[in-house]
């Protein structure tokens, strides 16, 4: 095992002379460049969700829909809180988030959905989140012991990312037979 804070005087010499890098020290073990493009990437990805719950929320019609569109409007509140922590993120890295409009769904890991059919909905919102949370595993991994900080934001988006899909997998089996069909 490595000796820690072997030469405390030379820590302090080097945060000195790159302090114009704010959190970014020669400790950062990661493609800096790459990383940022991954986290803009994942924020198209989130913008793309909150786009697409919010159409379903919107559109939802019939007995069931309530509670259905409920739970659209909650997945749509949290994926744009995690497109903010990927934003403040890419910041904190040095970058900048990016957030047009006319590349938005070309970067972004799950597609958007135009479904007017609440089962399809549903369905759907299953497979974005299921795209999610194995496009975030992958970077969780790939990302290691080399940006901690970034892993940690990605672990905890996939941490609800998952619960999005139970939550939509219990309610496509709470529906009736006939409406699956």
């Amino acid at each position: 095992m490595a000796e820690f804070l072997t030469d405390i005087k030379e820590i302090r010499a080097r945060a000195r002379q790159e302090i114009d890098k704010g959190p970014i020290t020669s400790a950062y073990g990661a493609d800096l460049q790459r990383v940022v493009q991954v986290c803009n990437e994942a924020l198209a990805t989130e913008l793309v969700c909150v786009l697409r719950y919010k159409r379903h929320y919107y559109t939802a019609t019939g007995i069931y829909a309530e509670p259905v569109a409920a739970e659209f409007l909650e997945h749509a509140a949290d994926e744009q809180e995690h497109a903010d922590r990927l934003a403040r993120r890419i910041v904190q890295l040095g970058g900048a988030p990016d957030f047009n409009p006319d590349t938005l769904t070309a970067r972004s890991h799950a597609e958007y959905d135009a479904s007017l059919d609440l089962v399809e909905m549903i369905k759907e919102d299953l497979v974005a989140e299921r795209v999610a949370i194995a496009s975030y595993t992958e970077i969780v991994q790939w990302l290691g012991d080399h940006d901690v900080t970034t892993r940690r934001v990605f672990e905890d988006l996939l941490a609800q990312e998952e619960d999005h899909a139970n939550d939509l997998k219990g309610l496509l089996e709470r529906l009736p037979e006939a409406l699956k069909r």
